[in-house]
Formats: C-alpha cells, sequence, structure tokens
C-alpha cells in the first residue's frame, strides 16, 4: 500500500522569502527544503565552505606543492564510475593547471572486473609498471579502506595520497595523507561531498599554497573553478546529498555549462544525449550525460570516459562521446534482459504469496553482467520498496565468486547491515563497502543462499512496517494559473536532487484520453479539477514504464516540465504515482 503526504512547509518562512524576492512557488518550495533565511538563497563560490576545515587538506596541499616543485612523477588511480571519472580529470586537469609536467602526470583506472574496487594490491603492481614510476600515487573517489593495497605501494617505494569520501572501516590505510570528509576527526561540516568535490577542494588549498609561496597572483592565478562543470556532473551522478555546500559546486557548473564555459567532453556528450547545453539542469547531468559515462565503467572500461573528458578536441570528444552512447545503448537491452528474469524469477513469490513477507530481494543468474547489476537492484528497489542486492558472476575470479551491488531505503543503512551481516558470519562476505543507499559485496557462490537468509534475517530486524511502506511525498497542489511553461522554466533552472528534491505535486484529474507508447508507457491527456479547471485545455500527461489504464479520475503526483518542440513551448506532467486510496 501507498501512502501520500504534503512535505510540511513554514508559511512564516515561505512569506520571508517571499519578500526577500524569490518567486512565490519557489519560496514556498524551499521553505518546505529546510531553507531557513533568504541569507541561505545565495549560491555565490563565495560561500563556499573553507578547506581550511577539511581534515589535512592544507598539509596535503603543501605536500603537493612540494611534490610539484621536485617535479615528482604523479599517477592519479581512478574509481571507475561518473563520480571517480570526473575527479580523475579534474585531479589531472587541475594539477596540469598548477604547474604539474605534461608527462610526469598520469591515470590509472582499475578493470572493475578483473581488479576489483579501489587500490587493490593488483592495481599498485600495475601502477608500479608505468613509465615513468611514479612516485606518488593519489587515488580519487576511493582509496579509503585499501590498507594492503598502501601497504603494497609502500613496498614498491611508492607513496599514496587518499582522496575519497566514502566511510572508512574499523582501520585507515597507513597512506601518507587523507583527504576525506568522512575520516574520523574530520569537523567539515558537509561530510556530502562527492569524491570530485574532496579534489576540488584539495585543489583549491593547492593553489593557495602556491600564491603563498609566490608562485601565482590573484590576478594571474588558473581558474581552478573552470573545472565546476566536471564537479557538478560528478556530484550529480554519484547522488550525493545536495546541502548547500554542493549546491554551491553544482550551481556554478550547470552555469558554466549553460554558458558555454565546459569541457570538450561535457559539450560532446550533451550532443551526443541529444540535450541543449544552453539549458542544462540537474536532471540532464543525473539521467543524460552521467549514464552515457558511466556505461564505459560498467561494460568496457573507464579509461575511455577519463580520455574523453580530458580531450580539449571538439572532434575527438564527439568521436568518443558517440561511442560512449553506443555503449550506453547496449547497457539498456542487457539492462532490460536481466529485469525482466529478474521480474520473472520474483513472479513465482508473488504467485506464491511470500513476496509480502520478504523484506528485502537478493538475486543471482549465470547470465547476468556484473557491470549493470547495480542499476537492476535500483529498479527493483523501486519497484517492490525493499533494499535490493543483486549478484552475477565474477569476472577473472575463479568461477566461483559472486559480485553484488545493493540499493537501499531511507533507514535502512546498507553498509551498516553488511558490516552485521559479516560480524554475525565471519567469512560468508569476502569484502564489501559502501554507504547508507549503495553497497558492493564479493561473495562465494556456494554461499549465495546462506547470504540471502541472514541478509534478510538483518533486514527483517531493521525495518518496520513504516519504513516499508512505500511513501509518496509531494509539495500539494498547484494552482490553474501556474501550469504554465513559465513555471517548467523556473523549476528546471534551480538545483534538485537527492537531500533537496525535485518538486512533486499532487491533485485530481480528469482522464480524457489514454494510449500507450512504444507498447510500454501511458499517454494521457488530462485536466485538473478544481474551481476554473473546466474552461482550461487539457494537458499531455506521460507515465514511464507503466501500461495499466488509469479511471476516468484520478488522484496523481505528477511533475511539471516544459516540453518544447518545434518552437513551441508547452506543459507536460510526468506522472510519478496514482493515489488509489
Amino acid at each position: 500500500m501507498s501512502q501520500f503526504s504534503q512535505r510540511p512547509v513554514s508559511e512564516r518562512t515561505s512569506a520571508w522569502l517571499e519578500q526577500s524576492g524569490l518567486h512565490p512557488l519557489l519560496a514556498r518550495l524551499f521553505a518546505a527544503r529546510g531553507v531557513q533565511s533568504p541569507d541561505e538563497l545565495s549560491l555565490d563560490l563565495k560561500k563556499l565552505l573553507s578547506p581550511t576545515e577539511l581534515k589535512n587538506c592544507l598539509s596535503t596541499a603543501s605536500l603537493l606543492a612540494d611534490i610539484l616543485e621536485k617535479k615528482e612523477p604523479m599517477l592519479v588511480v581512478a574509481d571507475y564510475d561518473c563520480d571517480g571519472a570526473t575527479a580523475c580529470a579534474v585531479a589531472v586537469r587541475g594539477l596540469k593547471m598548477l604547474g604539474g609536467p605534461e608527462t610526469l602526470i598520469q591515470f590509472l583506472v582499475p578493470n572493475r572486473f578483473t581488479m576489483g574496487y579501489g587500490l587493490t594490491p593488483e592495481v599498485v603492481e600495475l601502477a608500479a609498471q608505468q613509465n615513468p614510476k611514479p612516485k606518488y600515487l593519489i587515488t580519487v573517489d576511493n582509496g579509503i579502506a585499501s590498507e594492503a593495497g598502501v601497504d603494497r605501494a609502500r613496498e614498491l617505494s611508492m607513496e599514496v595520497i587518499v582522496t575519497d569520501h566514502h566511510l572508512p572501516g574499523d582501520q585507515l590505510p597507513k597512506a601518507t595523507a587523507i583527504v576525506n570528509p568522512n575520516q574520523p576527526g574530520c569537523s567539515f561540516p558537509s561530510k556530502a561531498l562527492a569524491g570530485v568535490g574532496v579534489m576540488f577542494y584539495l585543489l583549491v588549498a593547492l593553489r593557495a599554497e602556491l600564491r603563498n609561496r609566490g608562485k601565482f597572483t590573484n590576478e594571474n592565478q588558473p581558474k581552478i573553478e573552470n573545472l565546476l562543470d566536471l564537479v557538478a556532473l560528478g556530484t550529480v551522478a554519484d547522488v550525493a546529498q545536495l546541502d548547500r555546500n554542493n549546491r554551491i559546486l553544482v550551481s556554478n557548473g550547470l552555469k558554466r555549462i549553460r554558458a558555454g564555459i565546459c569541457q570538450a567532453g561535457i559539450g560532446a556528450l550533451f550532443q551526443a544525449a541529444g540535450r541543449d547545453p544552453r539549458s542544462a539542469n540537474t536532471f540532464d547531468l543525473g539521467f543524460a550525460i552521467g549514464p552515457r559515462l558511466n556505461a564505459a565503467g560498467r561494460l568496457a572500461d573507464m579509461t575511455l570516459g577519463i580520455r574523453l573528458l580530458l580531450s580539449d578536441n571538439a572532434e575527438q570528444a564527439l568521436e568518443l562521446a558517440q561511442e560512449l552512447d553506443r555503449i550506453n545503448r547496449e547497457r539498456r537491452v542487457i539492462e532490460t534482459g536481466m529485469q525482466e528474469a529478474a521480474l520473472a524469477h520474483l513472479a513465482e513469490d508473488q504467485l506464491a504469496g511470500t513476496m509480502a513477507e520478504r523484506t528485502s530481494i537478493c538475486l543471482w543468474n549465470p547470465e547476468w553482467h556484473q557491470g549493470v547489476v547495480g542499476i537492476v537492484a535500483s529498479r527493483l528497489k523501486e519497484r517492490f520498496n525493499r533494499p535490493a542486492i543483486v549478484f552475477a558472476p565474477a569476472e577473472g575470479a575463479t568461477g566461483e565468486e559472486l559480485r553484488g551491488s545493493g540499493r537501499s531505503l531511507t533507514g535502512f543503512h546498507l553498509r551498516d547491515a553488511l558490516d552485521l551481516v559479516s560480524k554475525r558470519e565471519p567469512g560468508l562476505i569476502l569484502k564489501f563497502g559502501g554507504h547508507a543507499m549503495a553497497a558492493g559485496l564479493t561473495i562465494r557462490k556456494a554461499d549465495f543462499e546462506k547470504f540471502s537468509a541472514v541478509f534478510q534475517k538483518v533486514a527483517s530486524e531493521l525495518l518496520n512496517d513504516e519504513l516499508l511502506e512505500r511513501r509518496h511525498i509531494h509539495d500539494g497542489a498547484l494552482a490553474l494559473s501556474e501550469f504554465t511553461p513559465e513555471t517548467g522554466d523556473l523549476l528546471a533552472e534551480e538545483i534538485w536532487g537527492q537531500g533537496f528534491p525535485q518538486p512533486i505535486f499532487y491533485g485530481e484529474f480528469e482522464i480524457s484520453q489514454q494510449s500507450l507508447m512504444k507498447d510500454k508507457h501511458l499517454r494521457l491527456q488530462l485536466r485538473p479539477l478544481g474551481e476554473g479547471s473546466l474552461a482550461s485545455k487539457p494537458f499531455t500527461g506521460v507515465w514511464f514504464n507503466r501500461t495499466q489504464t488509469l479511471p476516468e479520475k484520478a488522484n496523481l503526483a505528477y511533475r511539471l516540465v516544459t516540453d518544447r518542440y518545434q518552437g513551441r513551448a508547452r506543459v507536460q506532467l510526468m506522472i510519478e504515482a496514482h493515489d488509489e486510496s
């Protein structure tokens, strides 16, 4: 059963924000999202939290300044997702902007199928074979759990600088430096920085250190802020909490994309996705640009994606972006097949009446692709409102291991749940890592049923009926006068995302026409009911991945967007849910 409730809003705060000059609709939406005063509305770069508050950031910047002065070779070790790729591009571009020699700053991204996650000893062995051999390894978006890899690097006479944002384990690696807002003893107020945000902060501190050493002045210093398009993409694609600090980073990155001041690779990704960068928004980054970049790490090698982000040649960038677009289409086909197989399997439980008793979903199939399990887990979590972990055979292993990716619900900390499983059954999980909403793990194929049972027991203990009930939080009704393309444009310009959710509105509609698009999406003609509604023209509504028709009158939760076709702007409603109560 689904529960619909309106997001509470302080009318006093809303009025205060409106009096400060904010549009009345935005004043209501912002107040409902925790904005307390007009002072919080500014997303100017000057409002960013200071790097001085980020533990080890200044000392690590000083170390990097020494490395640049000595011209010692460095190797950036990236993760294979969008956050890792953008963080790598920010690191390589930023270090070169600040004086690093072209030939002494290299990058390496592990193959997710053969080397696993993070700075493993195998990755370190590969790093040591680079020419020139790096003196320093700089991890981006990984490394906080890489104790063995850091130890191996030391054995091979390489120092490690860890930049990461993931939660640490019980022990920190013995790295030369660690910059991570989530490490013990770090008082940085924003724990939500993505990996790319951490690297950006380190570069800002490095630039300040080089200024202090007389390398630059305020007037001639490199414009590190021109890397904010990459920071925005990585932050949104990694579904980082959009607290005010992250909203500042994303807002300023989007401004640069809209103004045409972006990396050639990001411009090429917009072109390949058929999106206009002049009207770029967080939805584009999260659902059009990010997935195309992520596709490289899921099915091929993220080196392709990083090469794209490092390219300054528009023609070359477009070729790489089109290749990523092709890989992404292939990913969709694989994902669809896996999802259909998963749903067919779960349908048996539904027919048997046992699905409602389950508080978690664990599945695996010998035919499934390791690079797509996370997406399928996300789809299953959304469909059944249960934490889901999907496994596939681990490539490069003995054939006896499964690699899984999980997605969770608000209120169920997935990494902590896996930690509890590991403590109750030592050795059952070979390795794991992640955070509250997403995690990855490796188990033995022979232990799948046991793991599934233990995880189900943990989930049953930690989840209750309230958490398992699907909840739709909305922002109330729109006035008929607000169903305009101008409203859609107003909403699209703002920074929405995890922790600062995109507005979902709620109302009763009269539905005059219903049809299917591509046999799987419901297309509607609908008119809002209420005062003056009978005089209004019907609007088009789309409900993706729904084939079941609706009654003639229905209470719907929806997003309002502006659709442009052949120069005409019109309102379109993206249906999210139907209140059947």
